[in-house]
This record gives structure tokens, sequence and C-alpha cells, in this order.
């Protein structure tokens, strides 16, 4: 539970680089006051600082190139576009030397738009539909991420109605555990995504696990053409030790198909999932030390097995535009509540809510707020910042010290919200959702703009 002090200069974690408190107790993001956003793109909004984006793919990019070039090999950075895409967003990504990865149809179409070449795009998904793969075949994308057995053989199948070979890599899943929420940790067997390396995974059965066994498919078939294998172990990791471990999984897999069939794939993804500060006082995953340590990791086990090291893709999205964004929320009602333990907790509803970031409803996930739009001498008091909606469980911060002197018509924003807000945002209760407006050098504009009334009644056919 933390405060939310008015003392001027850079904010700084969980905040974007560019969001400065004035001498007035007014905030401002990238040179732009957040009144001015308020009263040029209303409310709520979901604000990304262009140059903090950057920055951090760039910083991303370096780190990995620099660190697997002093071993000896080449890195790919993929933006996982699943965190935030837009075509803004994606054009971002490639000017600062990432390519994209795509999890839909949706997705592809959208990177696509943004002029990323199809050989620097991936498709993902555990149930790609035939007009996807089609798709992605069609754009010429560089890599399709094959997700079962069963997919091996429909990719191959589309691949030659096409008269094309498809680029695939399959996704594994090494039994590393990692990340924060169970339901955003995926290298565990009991999930859907990949397929397991484990002998006997399946009803006790001996034999190869089901990632060999589709490893072997995919080199069977003449349509597709096996680039490498992928592994993801979770999200908001913040420990660099499952990123070592998943990477002796997946190269040893690498070195037994090359013993079994002689074909020692190129290149081997180890996902992304690299967790960052949500709240004051966290410590993010620090891409120089990850970089080198993963380096380090797939140097050694390549020495011990002998085999000559792969090319290295990475996947980072939340790492990217998480601390970029904020969202701002102009204050309505303010309600105290007496708690049991004969504590005051004070609830500050905003015109937004699980609507613009589901994330706190689904996965309990943690969030910072703080007044922005004004100084304030008054003593703090525990606050829970809730949404419109109508769900006791619409939360937005469970916990945080605001201004006594909260109330209505004040502008409150809440921290590291870049990633996952507007990309899983939904029309719960028929709110429209809310824009993405970017800033940089004292100037904003529009990426996406702001559902209106008549955009929901559009689809509605009655």
């Amino acid at each position: 539970m933390t405060g939310s002090p008015a003392v001027p200069g850079v904010l700084g974690v969980p905040w974007s680089t560019g969001v400065r408190r004035r001498a007035d107790g007014a905030v401002e993001v990238g040179g732009v006051a957040v009144a001015d956003l308020a009263a040029t793109h209303g409310t709520p909004a979901y604000v990304l600082d262009e140059a903090d984006f950057r920055a951090r793919a760039r910083g991303y990019r370096t780190a990995f190139a620099t660190a697997f070039a002093e071993v000896g090999t080449g890195v790919d950075v993929y933006y996982a576009g699943k965190a935030l895409l837009t075509v803004a967003v994606a054009r971002w990504a490639r000017e600062e030397g990432l390519r994209v990865d795509t999890a839909s149809g949706g997705e592809l179409a959208v990177a696509l738009r943004a002029g990323v070449p199809g050989a620097e795009i991936g498709l993902h998904g555990n149930n790609k539909s035939d007009d996807e793969i089609l798709a992605a075949l069609d754009a010429g994308v560089g890599r399709i991420i094959v997700d079962s057995l069963v997919e091996v053989d429909r990719v191959a199948a589309l691949a030659a109605s096409r008269g094309v070979v498809a680029p695939v890599m399959v996704r594994v899943t090494t039994g590393v555990h990692a990340g924060g929420h169970e339901y955003i940790s995926t290298a565990h067997e009991d999930q859907k995504f990949g397929l397991s390396v484990n002998r006997g995974a399946l009803d006790g059965e001996a034999g190869d696990p089901p990632a060999l066994r589709a490893l072997l498919a995919v080199v069977a078939r003449p349509e597709l053409h096996l680039l490498g294998i992928h592994s993801h172990i979770g999200s908001q990791i913040l420990d660099p030790a499952g990123f070592e471990a998943a990477a002796r999984v997946v190269l040893r897999l690498r070195a037994e198909l090359a013993e079994r069939t002689g074909v020692l794939v190129d290149e081997v993804d180890l996902g992304g999932g690299y967790g960052i500060a949500y709240l004051p006082g966290e410590v993010p995953l620090d891409p120089d030390r990850i970089a080198k340590d993963v380096a380090g990791a797939v140097a050694a086990v390549c020495a011990e097995l002998g085999t000559p090291l792969p090319r290295i893709s990475i996947e980072p999205g939340r790492a990217v535009v998480g601390p970029a964004g904020l969202t701002l929320y102009t204050v309505g009602t303010v309600k105290p509540v007496a708690l049991d333990d004969g504590r005051v907790r004070t609830y500050v509803s905003v015109d937004g809510g699980m609507s613009d970031n589901i994330r706190p409803a689904l996965y309990e996930a943690q969030y910072h707020a703080e007044l922005v739009g004004r100084t304030s001498d008054a003593e703090p008091v525990l606050a829970r910042v809730v949404g419109k909606h109508c769900e006791s469980g619409d939360i937005l911060v469970h916990e945080v010290m605001l201004p006594g002197d909260v109330r209505a018509g004040d502008l409150l924003a809440v921290a590291a919200t870049g990633a996952y807000g507007r990309s899983m945002a939904s029309n719960y209760n028929l709110l429209t959702r809310p824009p993405v407006v970017a800033v940089a050098d004292g100037a904003s504009r529009v990426l996406v703009r702001r559902e209106t009334v008549d955009d929901l009644l559009a689809l509605d056919l009655g």
C-alpha cells in the first residue's frame, strides 16, 4: 500500500519515464499536462508515452543482441502484440528493430496494415482457424507456431493448397513453472498451450513425448519447414532462473531431434513474460541482466551437448508497453465505508472500471493510483479505486493511500496499464471503450479513437 506524495519531479517506478509532477502538483506525460489530455480527449483514456515505449524496445533489442553476440550467435526480438497492438504501436516496434508476434487473425491484420513485412511476423494460437492459417500463408509470415499434433497436418494441408512450404516452429511445454497468477503460467502440464516434453505424459503411454512426436511429424512433411522449437513459460516473471531452466530443456530436445533425424534446428524461441513493476518500490527485470544470464545458460548447455548455438528469439510485450502506459480517469462518487476491523476505507469511483482493465478482477493484479490534476495537503486516507460497473468485484486498485480531500471532478491516473488494458477491454454494461492516446515531445495524438454509442448500436441489428 503506497501513498500519493505531491513532490515535484519525475514520479519514477511504476510510471513511465516521461511522467513528471510540476511544482503546482499537476502531472504531465511526455510534456503534456494531464488536464490538457482530459480536456482534449476526455476520460477514461489510455495514455501511451511514445518515447518510453521506444526506449524499452531498444533496450531489449540491444541487451539481447549484445549478450548473445558475446557467446557467438544472434537474436531476433519479437514484440508480443497481444499486450497492446495498434497500427502505430506496430510501427514503433519495427522502427526500433523489433519484429511482431501475433496471436490471431486480427492482430496479424493490424501488423500488416502497419507495414510490417510478413517475413518479420509470427503467428501464435492454440486453435487457429483455417482462415487465420491461410491469411498467414498468403502474407508470407516468417513463422507459424504449431501448438498441437493435429495442427501439424492442418498447416501442411493448407500449405499444400497454396502451393507453398510453411515455415513452422513447434511450441513445447517444458514443465518449468514461472510467473504470477496460475492463469498466466504457461509451462505446466495442465493447461492448453503447447506439447509436453515428458514421456508418458498422456495416459501413462511409453515412447516419444508429444513434443518430439510433433517435431518428427513436421520433419516428415515436405509441405513444412521446421525452423525451430518454441517455449513460453509464463508472464510477469521476475526471476531469470526460469528462463535458464527452460532453455536447458529445449536445447536438449533440439539435440535429441538431431540425433534421431540428423535435423539440427536453426532457432530456439524462449518466449517472453519479463516482469515489470506495478507498485512503487517493486523492481522489474533488468534486460541486461536477463540477457547475460540466458546467453550464458544457452552457451553452457550447447557446450555440454556438443551442438552449435542456435539463433535465439524472444518475445517481450508487457515489458515494453506496460510501463509506457497509464489510464486517466475522472473521479465521481467518493464514499467512506466502515470496515469490520474498525478502519475506514474510502471508495473512490471513477468513470471507467473493469471494462477497461479486467486484470484486477481476473488475476487479482495490483496497481498504483495517484491524484494527478492538482496538489493536496490533506492527510492521506486508505482508499480503494473502483469502477462504475454493476459488479462488486469491479476494483481497479485494491488499496492505495490518497489525499483525504479527493473529490468528484479530480483527475486520477493508474500506472503501468499499457499492457492488457486496451487489449482485454470489453463493452460490459455497454460502456464504450476508451481511446488510445500517444504523447511525445509536448503533443498528443489519437491512435485509436474512443468508441461511441453509435458504434455499439451499429452492431445491433435488432
